[in-house]
């Protein structure tokens, strides 16, 4: 089974849409943590105006960067072995959120019952945290 490919851009064409693209953006690679400080903001920002909506023509910008990010955590920091509340409540203490904050994830109290242990968390809602803190869903699971 073979793949209709579309015309390939001269790279001249590429270069010319990628530079204003990446002065826009700050950061398309992350090396640094200043690179990871810029694209962590770029990836709050574009889930704010994103949300659910993974159709939305900013959610492979998105996807992207959080691609970039994943590499450069994956490289610099190690995430022990942790049950996924402590794994949960790590993330928010990191990032300076309370469980109302992540209402996008879930209800606030399906949030308390996760980080008190009287709930797992789901494979929905695995996705929707590894989304918000650009991490591997599995590391909730």
């Amino acid at each position: 089974m073979g793949y209709v490919l579309k015309a390939v851009p001269e790279p001249q064409a590429i270069l010319r849409a990628w530079l204003p693209f990446k002065q826009l953006v700050g950061v398309t690679v992350v090396h640094t943590e200043g690179d990871y400080a810029q694209a962590r903001a770029t990836i709050d920002a574009l889930l704010e105006e994103i949300g659910d909506d993974e159709s939305h023509p900013l959610a492979d910008v998105l996807d992207y960067l959080a691609d970039q990010v994943k590499a450069y955590e994956d490289e610099n920091f190690q995430i022990p072995e942790a049950e996924p509340s402590e794994v949960l409540r790590f993330l928010m203490e990191q990032h300076g959120l309370k469980q109302e904050d992540l209402g996008d994830c879930a209800p606030q109290s399906r949030i308390s019952d996760i980080l008190n242990n009287k709930r797992s968390i789901s494979k929905e809602i695995a996705k929707r945290l590894a989304h918000r803190f650009s991490v591997r869903a599995d590391v909730f699971l």
